[in-house]
């Protein structure tokens, strides 16, 4: 009706324009046809008449009715990120005002037909904001809501890196920078799309980090996309996501190891053919530094690493290392990896010497580096030890997917 779209300055009001209004109609006055003759009693009787003898004042009649504001009067915990709606019910909106508690004007937005106002900029945590709003019927009406108290903020860091190409065992990783009081809200906000579909579930390692995987290994070829729409969503005990990520990847090639101590044997496949068998040594029986059983997901690689078991708590006195290693590949955060071991030599295929990791020699180490990727399997079987536990990191195929499933939100 006004041609306004934005209301630049920070105060929206049609005061101006309805004076105007009311002064042309004022001037016009004198030769509107009325439609009726006034000079005929008759006609005037039956175009004020009930039919029942009773006069009606048409706009006297009309009900008028005060804008329609989307807060409610007195709500406490109002999202800071969702916007204030001011809708008119009659011909438009006249005035609307929104200030917070130190008089200062938020932004606004005004629809194009006049009918609806909006709150055009972020409102801040802990505050206390007043809403005016009149009608240009004349009827108005006022709100004073509050937003919730803010204790931190948290975006969300994912895995697999986005356009990257990863192994069938590979899982989707979240973490946030805070631990998350309400899981479910943020499990809500996470969506993980698949083509082809594919069953799957969430698991949390920790407060800090949400897992998603599927039933079984993935399909070479699926194509997966995630998304982290956390910003402006409660999390909990005024923990609240400040932005949203997302990231994509492709399952290639599946490529897959088994690692037997029976044999002191890691044959590596690639989509079900044998590439090579290479002689291991894998940690000593029987003690701390057994490597456990179970499925390990491939994790990063260097072509240089220094292994360091001081920083898993198992100091140089007490029988631990600190040894730099060449073309080492992850397969747990605990410290276990794939990497050339030129001193135990003697050793591969037939003994094992190691601290937990599988010792090959540096060509073998440098072969699988080059042919495997992240999110690859090595399954480990037959040792003295137990299972690797999936709150290790790189464990997640070791819970059963009823386990995994029934979820822990």
């Amino acid at each position: 009706m006004f041609g306004l779209r934005k209301i630049n300055t920070r105060r929206f009001s049609r005061s101006v324009v309805a004076v105007a209004v009311v002064a042309a109609l004022g001037l016009a006055g004198c030769t509107i046809d009325r439609g009726t003759d006034e000079s005929d009693p008759q006609a005037v009787d039956a175009a004020s008449s009930d039919g029942n003898g009773q006069v009606q004042d048409a706009e006297a009649e009309e009900e008028k009715l005060a804008p329609e504001i989307s807060v409610e009067d007195g709500m406490d915990d109002h999202n800071p990120y969702e916007p204030v709606t001011v809708t008119s019910l009659g011909e438009g909106l006249d005035e609307v005002t929104m200030t917070n508690a130190e008089g200062y004007v938020v932004l606004e937005e005004l629809s194009e037909d006049g009918m609806e106002w909006s709150s055009a900029e972020t409102l801040g945590f802990n505050r206390t904001y007043t809403v005016e709003a009149k009608d240009e019927n004349g009827e108005s009406t006022s709100i004073t809501f509050k937003t919730p108290e803010m204790v931190n903020t948290t975006a969300a860091s994912l895995s697999p890196l986005p356009d990257s190409e990863v192994g069938v065992g590979q899982t989707i990783g979240v973490r946030f920078g805070v631990a998350i009081p309400d899981r479910e809200a943020a499990q809500e906000a996470i969506s993980v799309t698949t083509a082809p579909e594919v069953e799957g579930a969430f698991y949390w390692l920790n407060d800090y980090e949400v897992r998603w995987r599927p039933k079984e290994y993935w399909a070479p070829g699926t194509e997966v996309a995630v998304e982290v729409d956390i910003q402006g969503v409660d999390l909990g005990n005024g923990v609240f996501g400040s932005e949203n990520n997302e990231t994509n990847f492709t399952i290639g090639d599946r490529v897959t190891a088994i690692v037997d101590d029976a044999t002191k044997l890691m044959t590596v496949y690639k989509n079900g053919e044998v590439l090579r068998a290479i002689p291991v040594s894998l940690g000593k029986d029987g003690g701390r530094w057994a490597t456990p059983n179970g499925r390990y997901i491939i994790g990063d690689r260097h072509e240089s690493l220094l292994m360091n078991s001081e920083t898993f708590g198992y100091s140089i006195e007490d029988g631990g290392y600190k040894t730099m290693v060449n073309y080492a590949t992850q397969m747990s955060y605990s410290g276990i990896y794939v990497h050339g071991a030129p001193w135990s030599e003697w050793a591969q295929g037939n003994t094992n010497t190691s601290h937990g990791c599988i010792n090959v020699t540096e060509e073998a180490a440098q072969w699988f580096m080059n042919n495997t990727k992240r999110g690859d399997i090595v399954l480990v079987k037959n040792t003295t030890a137990g299972t690797l536990p999936v709150y290790d990191g790189l464990g997640d195929w070791n819970m059963s997917w009823e386990e995994w499933s029934a979820g822990n939100a």
